[in-house]
């Protein structure tokens, strides 16, 4: 095998970022094999912080192993090759207080966007009331990383789940002044290896306002919210100030969801308004927003779970839920 085989090998070779070939991609921008029988390179990745060992480790099984050059010695550059980038969809999840199901919202709503194909991530960024790991039933234990310490997601069934419950002893309390907060955020929002087929993300913001919407308005300006109530007039007065406190930040938002609209009586056919009615449209009417979707207060079929399935009425309404929400992008 001569030097022009071992070009056309290389040649081969993917970027994974770019998922191309070296030939197509316009990797390999130098070849040289010196008189000692050295092999000289020159690569262009499109992420060379994340893909350069993996890259590394390959060319050097092909030039030494496959072809039998005794030596090798690559310079990497950025590739200037350009594709066209797929822009992530961020959904925020806010309320005005707790309790009203803004974290069970959220990962139903995550399950949901899965079922209509849809690779999703979750960033919990309720910080001193974090409960998704639970909600997907994750364990909680300090999460992978890369070579480069990047934090690789906890996999819930196909859906990335990232949380300040990974990173605290187990059933500590969290007691961080705004800075720390921000340094945490930055980490998941910075910090995060997401599977590159990622599509959508969904926020579970803190009840209220304060430091942490403020740092992802930063962090994705962008990003659309849903606002969670309750139909009770106390949960509707708050919320309405969240919904307000989120549009003077700059963040859009697609909607309201009344949670534990009412309870569907079975026997009775006919719904029972157990904690009133009207709260979501004194929030909506406020706020010139539509009300999205009304979710009964319900129990899985599955009780051992808290995510719906397409069995539960609750499951048949969060996909309506989410085909509504990701028409508005």
């Amino acid at each position: 095998m001569n030097e022009l085989d071992l070009k056309n090998f290389l040649e081969t070779l993917i970027d994974p970022t770019l998922k191309l070939d070296f030939k197509t991609a316009g990797s390999l921008i130098d070849l040289k094999v010196t008189e000692d029988n050295i092999v000289e390179l020159v690569v262009a990745l499109k992420n060379r912080k994340r893909d350069e060992s993996q890259i590394k480790l390959e060319i050097a099984r092909a030039v030494k192993i496959k072809f039998g050059y005794p030596g090798l010695r690559i310079d990497f550059i950025d590739s200037k090759y350009s594709v066209e980038e797929k822009k992530i969809k961020y959904i925020g999840v806010i309320s005005g207080k707790g309790g009203v199901g803004k974290s069970t919202v959220s990962a139903n709503l995550a399950k949901a966007m899965q079922r209509l194909g849809k690779k999703v991530g979750v960033i919990d960024a309720d910080i001193y009331g974090s409960s998704l790991p639970s909600i997907f039933k994750l364990p909680i234990e300090p999460l992978s990383t890369t070579e480069d310490d990047e934090i690789i997601p906890a996999d819930a069934d196909g859906i990335q789940v990232i949380s300040p419950e990974f990173f605290m002893p187990k059933n500590q309390p969290l007691m961080w002044r705004g800075p720390m907060l921000g340094k945490l955020l930055t980490h998941f929002f910075e910090n995060v290896v997401w599977d590159d087929e990622i599509e959508v993300i969904i926020i579970d913001l803190p009840p209220g306002t304060g430091d942490v919407p403020l740092d992802i308005h930063t962090f994705v300006p962008d990003a659309k919210m849903i606002l969670v109530t309750t139909p009770h007039p106390n949960a509707s007065h708050v919320a309405l100030k969240a919904g307000l406190g989120a549009k003077e930040m700059g963040h859009e938002i697609i909607g309201v969801v009344e949670n534990m609209s009412y309870y569907y009586n079975e026997a009775a056919k006919s719904k029972d308004f157990i904690f009133g009615e009207g709260g979501a449209k004194l929030v909506t009417d406020a706020l010139n927003v539509p009300l999205l979707i009304q979710i009964p207060i319900n129990q899985p079929l599955n009780k051992d779970s808290y995510l719906f399935s397409l069995e539960d009425m609750n499951g048949k309404l969060y996909l309506s839920l989410a085909k509504e929400i990701l028409s508005k992008f």
